[in-house]
């Protein structure tokens, strides 16, 4: 199993290919876009309830944010209640409250139902503040809990050695491996008639009247609904301006002193840190997690994570790292996913985005939203997760600004790129974007001296590209396309690679 980077996660020993092999010259009831946990849950749902479906996916299963997740399964969210009852009214969080256990219970029945051997287990939170700042923010965050009959309860003591200044317990909470996981669900698919296909890029949609017509790197597929399991999908739309995309960094530990939490914990650091343990070929390690920053703005992404292992050896007695890895996921401008019906289609074309920190919950949420909708054309939560209802409100500073911040990226990254009159003058190991014989480049040279050169404006929307070290990728700070040293497409919304360039001709 390959994943969007050059670091390996904790979750990719579980290697499986899926193809299935069927005529695409047949009309499907869905199409479902990625292979995640989103696009495969919906894909089962949908089909569990009759209907006939294809799943695409770009590389291979599990290839993007759910290969890299930490596998947190929590009914509290980086939206605190307070702040939904805020921005959205007390009813609407109450609905926030019930998605959690919700998505869980999902879970749970899948695995019941197909007999899944993935780790399940259900697990005690805590949550803790570190100095007074944090204290505050904690008794905030239970206040607001507390009114929409959450539940969590002060505790004296907590199963990590930091040291703190306020903590709560939340009870049935729950952690699993995501990989297992929705490998298992991939099999239930194809056994009740489903169709995958892997190494198919889904390009652009034509939503007419009775049909919607997909265009892929495998030829034409014809369904009646599109379901997006991609975060953010191909082409432009208001959802690019409402969602922003940030890295996460994770790190798996031994312990000399094998004193491994059990339970799941999250501290309110800005951004936090959050710990777990898991089991892997027979050997309990500690996940731990944090050093968060909005894609392509941090200048040394290897720096994220000296600093999240530098901050874990401070408390915990580590032995060896013995995984790193990053991945990304979308903040929403107004705290709430979208979830639903794509905004300006015709009601036919379905999305699923800005799910936060929270992407194993809110994916499986949206199995059951989109199916609703698609098989009831109603969902309890298709208002308040509803992708064309922006919430002026709650979101207007956050949209403003992250806009403001994706146009001072193109400009600056347009004005400032730093001239070279020979590829001779890029250390070996060095990655730069540079302006060389009036066009721009990304280069990147191995330390054998071997040259890796593309262009270095994103096709999607024509921002520039910037060096991620840690994984050895370019990434676009606007919207969250990435591409590895010879303009592959890692992730999306770009359906173009960047162009290659031989560096014998530049």
């Amino acid at each position: 199993m390959y994943r969007d980077g050059a670091r390996k996660s904790i979750w990719q020993e579980e290697i499986k290919r899926f193809s299935s092999k069927a005529g695409l010259h047949q009309m499907f009831d869905a199409a479902i876009v990625g292979g995640g946990i989103t696009g495969i849950s919906t894909a089962l749902q949908l089909q569990q309830s009759g209907k006939k479906c294809i799943l695409l996916e770009a590389a291979n299963i599990g290839f993007g944010t759910t290969g890299g997740t930490t596998a947190h399964l929590n009914d509290f969210f980086d939206t605190t209640f307070t702040e939904a009852i805020n921005d959205f009214g007390k009813d609407n969080a109450q609905l926030l409250a019930e998605v959690g256990q919700e998505a869980i219970g999902i879970i749970e029945t899948n695995i019941k139902n197909y007999n899944i051997d993935c780790n399940f287990e259900r697990k005690k939170a805590y949550l803790f503040a570190l100095d007074e700042k944090q204290e505050k923010q904690l008794e905030d965050i239970v206040d607001g809990a507390s009114k929409v009959g959450h539940e969590m309860m002060y505790v004296d003591e907590i199963p990590f050695p930091i040291p703190f200044k306020k903590a709560v317990s939340i009870p049935d909470q729950a952690q699993f491996h995501p990989v297992k996981y929705i490998k298992a669900l991939c099999e239930a698919f194809i056994n009740t008639g489903g169709i995958i296909l892997e190494d198919c890029l889904a390009e652009k949609h034509d939503e007419q009247d009775d049909v919607i017509i997909l265009k892929t790197s495998k030829g034409e597929i014809k369904a009646q609904h599109l379901i997006y399991a991609t975060h953010i999908l191909p082409g432009l739309s208001i959802l690019h301006t409402t969602n922003a995309p940030y890295r996460s960094y994770a790190m798996a530990f031994s312990l000399k002193d094998e004193n491994y939490p059990k339970d799941l914990g999250y501290d309110l650091i800005d951004p936090y840190h959050y710990y777990r343990v898991q089991e892997i070929n027979g050997e309990t390690l500690l996940i731990a997690g944090g050093e968060d920053h909005k894609t392509g703005h941090e200048e040394d992404t290897g720096k994220c994570f000296s600093r999240l292992e530098n901050y874990v050896r401070k408390y915990f007695d580590v032995e060896t790292a013995y995984y790193s890895w990053s991945s990304q996921y979308y903040e929403p401008t107004d705290g709430f996913p979208y979830i639903g019906k794509l905004p300006d289609s015709k009601g036919k074309v379905y999305t699923a985005t800005g799910f936060r920190g929270n992407g194993m919950i809110f994916g499986t949420i949206s199995s059951r939203i989109i199916s609703d909708l698609i098989i009831n054309e109603n969902s309890k939560y298709e208002n308040i997760f509803n992708p064309s209802q922006i919430k002026p409100i709650a979101g207007f500073t956050s949209f403003v600004e992250e806009n403001a911040v994706v146009a001072f990226d193109f400009i600056k990254d347009k004005l400032f790129k730093e001239k070279i009159t020979s590829l001779h003058e890029i250390n070996e190991g060095e990655a730069k974007v540079v302006k060389y014989e009036g066009d721009s480049y990304a280069l990147y040279k191995e330390a054998t001296g071997k040259v890796h050169l593309v262009k270095s404006t994103c096709p999607h929307a024509k921002c520039e590209v910037r060096w991620n070290s840690a994984e050895l990728s370019w990434d676009c700070p606007c919207h969250g396309s990435r591409f590895n040293i010879n303009g592959k497409i890692l992730t999306g919304p770009s359906v173009m690679a960047l162009q290659r360039v031989d560096p014998e001709d530049s």
